[in-house]
């Protein structure tokens, strides 16, 4: 008999229950779609901000570091407040955000509200989700509800791609803020309308929290970000600026290390890092995220530089990943929740879909490329993101107990929201760059002589164009091969150790089944003999 779904409480009685978990799943994705800015529209509003991009790349950074730092508290903010009470206090914040951030010219300030902007924006979602997860799965299995909130949370990242590049194409980047405050103004009319005041757990002050654990993560991460954001605008180690971040980004660790140690209740509790694989795991979502840094830099700039595809056309693949994170989250649904297996074959078809992106891309490098020539790689590269992506996560959750959880999620997305990301844009800035000035210098050195090498009725700025085509082409190959290399180094370590493992495991299984006179008489074989 299947079991019954309870109702969401904190909806009126009238309401079925399939209606309100379609409200809530609606609830978080309009509170995913806000993000602080709009990093697809970038170019356009810095050029409308009169500031560099890199300062526009800094505010949507600090909105995922808000995102990022509150996952720890969640809980207890669940316990504090009721549902109701949240989301009335989180939809008028965010249409206060995206307000302030159309109107202001402080970089600063704009950096400071779209912190508070992510910080706000994934409390809503929490509570949305932490809501309906019985409703979703009465067994409160992992397996099945991790699918579904993934779907929303990356799906929702595509989708705000899309509709932020089509306003912007339409009218102005402004509209896309306007449309994010329309619906957060629909949440708002419906929690209103809809929702009635309910404490599901016993009222908890927030009394005990390491504020200052918070404000030195907090800290350590801004100033992480700015490194890989602003280093090749202020030529790294050669400006004080990037310098002072280093010291103040090692302070910010040695601190928080010393009161993880030394308090009782610290942010982030160190037994955090002492689960079995919780460090493998982390050093898996940082290699996730690198290598998914060459579709955001590598093909973007192949797109536009090479290609000369307009940003709709660019934006236009955001479906291709679309439809593979739907199928990933499927293929871990099916082996997770249906066939009841594990989790390293999932592991290893995912980094090899993204590895195979990879090569798919470096034989794709050609300057009359089509279209349609990139959908099936983005496909693959979808794929791949959502199988490791949910996968990952489902581990976390069944294997650290609920009194840490939520500090291992805040670590995590240390890696796969804050760091990784701009770090790997930065390496890759920075090796292209040494790239090109390599293959500038050897692919020039025959203009020289134009007599004999300039073709009829050529200008120097044809010349000129066709040199810096032939460059960023040969630089891209070169960098996407570097990238195929290090990806099967990494992908036949990941497969070793699986092989590795397996057997391992067989062969300690087969020695404990026998009895217990030949598993004694089998183990001496290996032991050394006396003398």
């Amino acid at each position: 008999m299947a079991e019954q779904r309870p109702r969401i409480l904190y909806f009126k009685d009238f309401l079925p229950t399939s209606v309100c978990i379609g409200l809530s799943m609606f609830f978080a994705m309009v509170f995913q779609f806000n993000g602080g800015v709009f990093l697809p529209a970038a170019t356009q509003m810095s050029s409308a901000l009169g500031c560099i991009q890199e300062d526009v790349n800094m505010a949507g950074y600090a909105s995922f570091i808000g995102m990022t730092i509150i996952f720890p508290i969640l809980f207890r903010l669940k316990a504090r407040f009721t549902t109701r009470s949240i989301f009335m206090t989180v939809c008028p914040v965010l249409i206060a955000c995206n307000l302030i951030t159309m109107h202001t010219e402080n970089i600063f300030l704009m950096i400071c509200v779209c912190f508070v902007s992510g910080f706000f924006r994934m409390w809503g979602t929490f509570e949305c989700f932490s809501n309906i997860r019985l409703s979703i799965t009465p067994s409160g299995n992992f397996s099945v509800f991790y699918p579904v909130i993934y779907i929303i949370v990356l799906e929702s990242i595509q989708l705000s791609g899309l509709v932020t590049m089509h306003l912007n194409d339409w009218a102005n980047w402004q509209y896309m803020h306007w449309f994010v405050i329309g619906m957060l103004m629909i949440v708002w009319v419906c929690v209103m309308c809809l929702t009635r005041s309910v404490r599901l757990m016993k009222k908890m002050p927030l009394y005990g929290i390491d504020w200052k654990g918070l404000a030195l993560w907090t800290t350590m991460l801004f100033a992480i970000v700015f490194i890989c954001i602003y280093g090749d605008y202020y030529d790294w180690l050669d400006s004080v600026q990037i310098r002072a971040s280093i010291v103040i980004a090692v302070v910010a660790l040695l601190l928080n290390i010393n009161r993880m140690n030394s308090i009782r209740h610290p942010y982030i509790d160190p037994q955090v890092f002492k689960y079995k694989k919780f460090p493998v795991i982390l050093f898996l979502f940082l290699m996730l995220c690198l290598f998914l840094t060459t579709s955001s830099v590598l093909q973007n700039a192949f797109m536009m530089s090479i290609l000369k595809y307009d940003t709709l056309n660019a934006i236009s693949l955001n479906w291709c990943v679309f439809v593979g994170i739907l199928a990933g989250a499927g293929i871990v649904f099916l082996r997770q929740a249906v066939w009841k297996k594990g989790y390293k074959l999932l592991i290893s078809i995912g980094f090899t879909l993204i590895v195979v992106y990879q090569y798919y891309m470096y034989f794709l490098i050609y300057p009359d490329l089509n279209i349609e020539s990139l959908y099936l790689p983005n496909f693959l590269k979808g794929i791949g993101h959502g199988i490791l992506y949910i996968a990952l996560t489902i581990y976390v959750a069944k294997n650290i107990p609920f009194k840490h959880f939520f500090q291992s999620l805040c670590v995590l997305s240390f890696i796969r929201t804050s760091i990784a990301t701009p770090l790997g844009s930065a390496i890759l800035n920075r090796w292209m760059k040494h790239l090109q000035l390599d293959n500038w210098a050897l692919l020039s050195r025959n203009m020289d002589d134009l007599t004999e090498w300039m073709p009829n009725n050529a200008s120097l700025m044809q010349l000129y164009n066709e040199v810096n085509t032939q460059t960023m082409l040969t630089s891209l190959k070169e960098l996407f091969g570097w990238v195929c290399i290090i990806g099967t180094v990494f992908l036949a370590i990941v497969v070793t150790y699986r092989i590795w493992r397996d057997r391992h495991v067989s062969a300690l299984k087969m020695l404990h089944s026998l009895p217990v006179k030949k598993r004694y008489k089998l183990s001496s074989i290996h032991r050394p003999a006396k003398h």
